[in-house]
């Protein structure tokens, strides 16, 4: 067997791999974050809250969010218009996980960096 699919039967093997690429893709997590912390936002909120964000970035993470069924946007048709965005309960359904790794980032990140310090001491 090839070398290259031995390496994707065995990404294809972790089942937490999807949830991965899904929840933790870049902007993904700090966009649901301020959702959580805040609640319903509007989008110049969030980029006010994210200030490293582009707005075309932005707008691309959370149609894609959106897509994936873990944000809700709510147009009002109003003058001007307004559009708001919230978690659905499907992304609520990850709080404890982020929860989890909160935890674990407090008890065991300066393990981390100790072990880098280290490493890069070796070297």
């Amino acid at each position: 067997m090839a070398k290259r699919a031995i390496v994707s039967q065995s990404l294809d093997s972790c089942p937490i791999n999807p949830v991965v690429d899904l929840v933790f893709s870049r902007w993904t997590t700090p966009i649901l974050w301020v959702l959580r912390l805040h609640g319903r936002q509007r989008f110049n909120e969030i980029e006010r809250r994210l200030p490293t964000i582009s707005p075309k970035v932005l707008t691309q993470r959370l149609r894609q969010l959106e897509r994936d069924g873990l944000v809700a946007r709510t147009y009002y048709a109003e003058i001007p218009p307004r559009v708001e965005y919230e978690m659905t309960q499907l992304a609520l359904s990850l709080v404890p996980v982020f929860e989890t790794l909160v935890d674990w980032s407090e008890a065991h990140l300066h393990e981390v960096e100790q072990a880098r310090h280290a490493y890069d001491e070796a070297i």
